[in-house]
């Protein structure tokens, strides 16, 4: 019997996934948002289902780097452009990239249905070491234990990384505990949040084969 080739599909940046009933369902779970303040003007798509493919552009070279891992490992599509009053500070910018994108994330997520929920990452990086542990609930809460030994990681107020994750989890709906175990330079400190933030959505966001179609939860909603 001859097998049928599988058609493929192809995304940001040609990256090849297979088509089919899965990809159809998937489709669903994207989302875009565009926010406008006059601090910044953000505009933002994502694909939960997709391959870790990234167009970002903040004005901000070290977030677009943190940003490009956290779309590289967990492995969700993230195209975001980003205009801000840098000419200040990169408080407002930075924030409000946490805001748009938690939003985007809450909007394809829906109603929760079939994800794992609940999702964890142990990251070392050279020296460091970072725990992340998060819940998908619908019921954001962050815990930040992660401390500096300076106050600036280049031209970047290092408290800004508390900022852009409590916006994260607040308008994605996450309890999320990001715990910095041990580490000294602040790079890989920061980093190895990102990509732990990156590991614990990949398993968070899942569809669990077992209940494709349930909420996890017993209230019957997130």
């Amino acid at each position: 019997m001859l097998a049928v080739p599988q058609p493929t599909c192809y995304k940001i940046a040609d990256f090849p996934r297979p088509c089919g009933r899965y990809r159809a369902e998937a489709a669903m779970r994207q989302a875009k948002i565009t926010r406008k303040t006059k601090e910044t003007q953000i505009s933002a798509s994502i694909d939960l289902d997709g391959t870790g493919a990234y167009d970002i552009t903040t004005g901000i070279g070290f977030l677009d780097h943190m940003l490009e891992q956290l779309s590289r490992h967990s492995l969700i599509d993230i195209a975001l452009k980003a205009k801000g009053d840098l000419h200040i500070d990169f408080h407002h910018t930075t924030e409000d990239t946490g805001i748009v994108l938690g939003q985007a994330m809450a909007k394809a997520l829906g109603e929760r249905a079939g994800i794992r929920r609940y999702g964890e990452a142990l990251i070392p990086m050279d020296e460091t070491l970072t725990r992340v542990a998060l819940d998908a609930s619908n019921r954001p809460y962050l815990i930040w234990k992660v401390a500096f030994a300076r106050d600036k990681l280049g031209e970047m107020d290092n408290e800004l990384f508390k900022e852009w994750f409590q916006a994260f989890a607040q308008h994605a709906g996450l309890t999320l505990h990001v715990e910095n175990l041990y580490g000294e330079n602040s790079h890989h400190i920061v980093e190895s949040c990102y990509k732990g933030l990156a590991r614990a959505l990949r398993q968070a966001i899942e569809i669990d084969p077992r209940q494709s179609r349930a909420v996890p939860s017993t209230k019957g909603r997130l």
